[in-house]
């Protein structure tokens, strides 16, 4: 008996949709990348984006625990000497609340060419609306 190995064509896309409001930073990056990833389906295959699309509404209402908010760091270098810019959680969440949780979703994806085409599916928007009503997305389990 061979080993399965899910190719393009047999994937099916599912659309899921999840509030941050109230939702712990880290527990929910780790559902939301379960699912772009696809290892809840049991078609799972290492090498091939088989997960399915995931949109984040509220991200202006995550939660971080403990003194997060001061203490944690986002940093970012230009490529220039002395480029190294450096933010804490409540600056980032201030001006760009949204790559609060890309940054923690992409963290648990590979690093690789296949992270990269696997966070494509994330969408994440501030407020409680989003534009993606056509793919009647369902909540996430």
């Amino acid at each position: 008996m061979k080993t399965y190995a899910a190719k393009a064509e047999d994937i099916e896309r599912e659309w899921y949709v999840v509030s941050a409001n109230g939702e712990v930073l880290g527990r929910m990056a780790v559902r939301i990348a379960k699912v772009l990833r696809g290892k809840h389906k049991p078609i799972f295959t290492p090498h091939v984006d088989c997960g399915d699309h995931v949109i984040v509404t509220d991200a202006d209402k995550v939660r971080l625990t403990g003194r997060k908010w001061q203490q944690k760091m986002y940093y970012a270098h230009s490529g220039y000497p002395s480029g190294l810019k450096v933010a804490t959680a409540q600056r980032m969440m201030d001006k760009h609340p949204e790559k609060i949780i890309r940054h923690a979703v992409r963290g648990m994806l590979p690093h690789n060419r296949l992270g990269r085409q696997i966070l494509r599916k994330l969408k994440v928007y501030v407020g409680p609306e989003h534009p993606h009503e056509a793919q009647s997305p369902q909540p996430l389990p």
